[in-house]
């Protein structure tokens, strides 16, 4: 359950977790959520014990991150250079809380697409479900 320190509490704009190589991936999650979540940035909408599943398997990745800054530290560590992203479909579900965001993002070598599956609270994210190509990751 969100609280009300996760709706108030502000994110350091010098986090690592702010990681530039992520910035489209950031971006165009925003815009899929517009209108849905209140905030800036990727970071500003994720409670601060959003749980987050990955349904895809990648060494040495886990399979579920626990609360914001843990995901912020992970991204922190994101080496991968993200040039864009694109193909953005949104599907608003029948439960009122929760959005389906389907995107690709593209790198040097590297296109996937993804399928992610929020659930908000108090217009946050409490719970990303992601789904993704494995081969595509160890293969780019």
């Amino acid at each position: 359950m969100t609280n009300n320190s996760s709706k108030t509490k502000v994110v350091d704009r010098n986090h690592p977790g702010f990681s530039k190589n992520a910035e489209p991936f950031f971006r165009i999650v925003m815009e899929g959520l517009k209108g849905y979540v209140d905030g800036e940035h990727f970071w500003d909408v994720v409670a601060e014990d959003a749980v987050f599943e990955f349904m895809y398997h990648v060494p040495g990745f886990t399979s579920k991150i626990v609360g914001r800054d843990a995901y912020m530290e992970w991204f922190g560590g994101y080496s991968a250079v993200l040039q864009s992203a694109d193909g953005l479909i949104v599907t608003k579900t029948v439960d009122s809380e929760e959005v389906v965001l389907e995107y690709a993002v593209h790198a040097k070598g590297y296109d996937n697409r993804f399928c992610s599956i929020v659930k908000l609270k108090d217009r946050k994210i409490i719970y990303w479900r992601d789904y993704a190509d494995s081969l595509a990751m160890v293969g780019g």
